[in-house]
C-alpha cells in the first residue's frame, strides 16, 4: 500500500487528508510540527482550567456570496459551526455573505476533518529535509529517522517550504523559486486572556474591530462571540494586534510585547478585570497579502514520484468545492496523483 504524507495539519491539511482517504485506498499520514492541529484556526486552553479557551486565530468564517455550500453545510449539520449572531462593532459585511463561528473553537473544524480522514495523525513532527531515494520521498525530521513516502504535500506556509533543505532544494526550479519568493504574509500578535468562573466583563459588543489604535486591530469576547453562556466556565478575551505592530516587534522579547498589548488594552477597555492566565502568540505567517502568481492554489514540484504544495486558503477553498479533477490544475494533479499510486487506484472526487 502506497504512502501518503500531507505536511500541515491546518485547514488545507486536514481538507486534503480527508479528500484523499475518501477517494484512495491509500495510507495517509499528517505530520505537524505543533503540539496539536489547527495551524493558524488554533483553538488555546487556560494554562489554570482546560474548559476555558479562546481562539487566537481565525475568529470566525466567511462564506462569501455564490461559494458552495457543501462544506458548510456539512459543518452546520455536525453542529461544528452556528451562524455569528453576536455583535461586531466595525464588521464589513459584503450583500450575500454569511459569518459562521466554531461554538468548540475554530480548531474543532480542522479536528472534524482530521477524524473524517482516517488519517495517521503525527504532532511535533517539524519536517525538516526532504529528498529522492528509490523512487520515493525520505523525509526528515527533527530528532527521528526519516521515512518514506510514495507522494508528499505541502500544506504549510510557503517561506517555511523554502526553508526545507535536501533534493527538494534543487527540485524547485529557479521559475518555481522565484515565484514561491514572490509570496508575502502579515505578521502579527494575538493575546489570549483566560478568567476565573464568574468573573465579569461588561462591554456592549461581543468583538470589536479598533481603527484608532497604533497597537491593537481586534478585541473580541470570546466566549460571548461564539455563544458560550455557561456558569461553570470563565470568559476569555481574544486580543489581536495591527500588522505595523506586529512587524515592528516580530523579533522582540515575549514578555516584553505581551505587556505593550496589554497597557493599549486597558486604554481601550479600562473596565477589564485581571485575567487568571494570559498566553501571548505571534503569528510570523499571518495572512497572505500577496499569492504566489500563475499558481490556481498549487504548484507541482515533482510528478514522479509526486511532490506538491498547497497555498493555504486558496488551496483549500479548491478542494472544499470539489474541485479535484474538473479544474486543469487538478485534473494534471489527478492524473500525476493516480500515476505516482498506481492505476489502481480510484479517481479523487
Amino acid at each position: 500500500m502506497a504512502r501518503v504524507l500531507v505536511v500541515g495539519a491546518g485547514l488545507t491539511g486536514s481538507v486534503c487528508a480527508a479528500l484523499l482517504q475518501g477517494a484512495t485506498r491509500e495510507r495517509v499520514c499528517v505530520w505537524d510540527k505543533a503540539r496539536g492541529a489547527g495551524g493558524r484556526m488554533s483553538t488555546s486552553r487556560s494554562a489554570l482550567d482546560a474548559a476555558c479557551t479562546a481562539d487566537l486565530g481565525a475568529q470566525y468564517i466567511t462564506r462569501s456570496a455564490g461559494q458552495r455550500g457543501r462544506f458548510y453545510e456539512e459543518l452546520l449539520c455536525h453542529g461544528i459551526l452556528e451562524p455569528l449572531s453576536a455583535r461586531i462593532e466595525g464588521l464589513m459585511e459584503k450583500e450575500g455573505s454569511c459569518d459562521y463561528v466554531a461554538p468548540q473553537g475554530i480548531s474543532s473544524v480542522v479536528k472534524y476533518y482530521l477524524r473524517q480522514s482516517g488519517a495517521d495523525v503525527f504532532y511535533e513532527h517539524h519536517v525538516t529535509h526532504i529528498s529522492l531515494r528509490g523512487g520515493k520521498w525520505e523525509v526528515s525530521r527533527k530528532m527521528a529517522s526519516p521515512e518514506l513516502f510514495d507522494v508528499v504535500i505541502l500544506t504549510m506556509p510557503v517561506p517555511q517550504i523554502l526553508q526545507l533543505q535536501g533534493d527538494i532544494v534543487n527540485i524547485i526550479n529557479e521559475r518555481q523559486k522565484q515565484q514561491l519568493e514572490s509570496a508575502h504574509y502579515s505578521s502579527r500578535y494575538a493575546l489570549g486572556l483566560f478568567y476565573e468562573v464568574g468573573a465579569r466583563i461588561d462591554v456592549p459588543w461581543a468583538a470589536k474591530y479598533i481603527t484608532d489604535n497604533p497597537c491593537i486591530r481586534f478585541i473580541s469576547i470570546d466566549n460571548k462571540k461564539r455563544n458560550i453562556d455557561s456558569p461553570e466556565i470563565g470568559p476569555s478575551v481574544v486580543v489581536h494586534t495591527t500588522v505595523t505592530f506586529g512587524t515592528e516587534h516580530l523579533d522582540s522579547d515575549p514578555a516584553e510585547v505581551q505587556q505593550l498589548i496589554l497597557s493599549h488594552l486597558e486604554s481601550l477597555v479600562p473596565s477589564l478585570p485581571k485575567a487568571a492566565s494570559v498566553k501571548c502568540q505571534k503569528w510570523r505567517y499571518s495572512q497572505v497579502t500577496k499569492a504566489v502568481p500563475n499558481c490556481p492554489g498549487q504548484m507541482i514540484l515533482h510528478t514522479q514520484p509526486l511532490l506538491i504544495c498547497g497555498f493555504c486558503w486558496l488551496f483549500f477553498f479548491l478542494i472544499a468545492s470539489n474541485s479535484f479533477g474538473t479544474s486543469s490544475a487538478f485534473g494534471k494533479y489527478t492524473s500525476s496523483y493516480r500515476d505516482s499510486v498506481g492505476n489502481s487506484a480510484p479517481s479523487p472526487l
